[in-house]
């Protein structure tokens, strides 16, 4: 008897766990499904210019046009010709990106989040007769990026100024 009952309470604590792994299994997949969209409509992602962003917080732009998604381009602290071969060098350093587009003014990044691998577009556009290169980074799907994007320009900024290219 005390056999069965074992068998039940024991049994029925199995149950109990996979159930309950079973929910939260589906409650993370339905908050991640709510925090990204399929088709998003922010960027032009082949396109050689430095955008606005769209009203969701997840991106970043030299060119916005409000004050939550607008940062400041780069400010040479050398020559364009100097400086240019080294933000790609530092670039092509930074994890999980890859250099998909370069021209002798233009850079497109695509940059890979760790854990569930989210494309986000990091773009730079060397402006040298004005001394600046302007800067994009966006999240291609989602709404929230906590950040991330804004924190990414901020950490190329700082490695650039060590590197003597950027103010």
């Amino acid at each position: 008897m005390y056999k069965t009952i074992f068998n039940l309470v024991y049994k029925d604590n199995t149950n109990m766990k996979i159930t309950t792994l079973t929910m939260l299994t589906v409650s993370l997949i339905l908050t991640l499904s709510a925090c990204s969209e399929i088709n998003s409509p922010q960027s032009d992602h082949s396109a050689a210019i430095i955008e606005d962003c769209p009203s969701s917080p997840n991106c970043v732009s030299s060119n916005a046009n409000d004050k939550n998604h607008f940062i400041y381009p780069f400010q040479l602290a050398t020559t364009a010709d100097r400086a240019w071969p080294v933000v790609q060098k530092v670039i092509s350093e930074i994890p999980r990106c890859k250099i998909v587009q370069l021209t002798d003014s233009f850079l497109q990044v695509e940059c890979r989040s760790a854990v569930f691998r989210f494309v986000d577009d990091l773009k730079l556009k060397l402006q040298a007769s004005d001394g600046i290169i302007e800067v994009y980074s966006a999240a291609r799907v989602g709404h929230s990026d906590f950040g991330v994007n804004r924190d990414r320009i901020e950490t190329l900024r700082a490695a650039l100024i060590k590197r003597g290219v950027v103010k």
